[in-house]
């Protein structure tokens, strides 16, 4: 059983993990990494993320193919595709409201949001409605990564595929798109540098830019 961690141990002892061992992951941790993602907030909780967990070596080794033929996507345990689907909320709309009415959402609240919600989203043009699926999906792919991290597990968190290809080797329906792929294991041979991060003063302001945090 690999060590658990704190959140505070996990968010700053992870590195972008360059091997892994490919040794098999238990189905039950990877349902609560992909448990931990489904529990993220998204805008108006249309939950427009869609996970394909690739695990076959010889699947791995095909999306390896289109991920510029990086190692650690063959290497992993499981490699999580996170993508949107860009058609998600015209058929989740009244499943997500339904979910709502029955935690408590008021009627009003309720019937309000079937129109604003489909005014707002239906009004994306396609580069849109990608920015916002890079977003919601996001906040879910880190809530796994770290969901892993806390479970002694090593990860690395990629951007580099080909859409189309990876399209091809998974069988995507076209309106999904891939957001990032999250190779997850455990480390091979010795871990990563650690690259350092800009201090507060490089990076946060109070108030207004260009203001210190007090």
């Amino acid at each position: 059983m690999a060590e658990i961690k704190t959140l505070s141990e996990a968010i700053e002892g992870r590195r972008a993990t360059p091997s892994f061992d490919s040794e098999p992951i238990p189905p039950e941790d990877l349902q609560q990494i992909l448990d931990a993602g489904l529990h993220a907030p998204s805008g108006f909780n249309m939950q427009p993320w869609r996970f394909i967990v690739v695990q076959s070596p010889e699947q791995k080794k095909r999306l390896r193919a289109a991920s510029f033929n990086q190692g650690k996507v063959e290497e992993a345990s499981a490699v999580i595709v996170a993508c949107g689907d860009a058609d998600g909320w015209r058929k989740d709309l009244d499943l997500v409201l339904q979910l709502g009415r029955e935690g408590g959402m008021p009627e009003s609240y309720a019937v309000q949001a079937q129109s604003s919600v489909f005014n707002y989203l239906s009004s994306f043009s396609s580069d849109q409605m990608h920015g916002w699926l890079n977003k919601m999906v996001m906040i879910a792919f880190t809530h796994m990564l770290l969901m892993a991290e806390v479970m002694g597990y090593d990860t690395a968190p990629m951007e580099g595929f080909e859409q189309e290809k990876v399209h091809e080797v998974l069988r995507l329906p076209l309106s999904y798109w891939v957001v990032a792929l999250l190779g997850i294991g455990h480390l091979k041979g010795p871990d990563k540098f650690n690259g350092g991060r800009f201090d507060m003063g490089h990076t946060v302001f109070g108030e207004e830019f260009g203001k210190p945090l007090k």
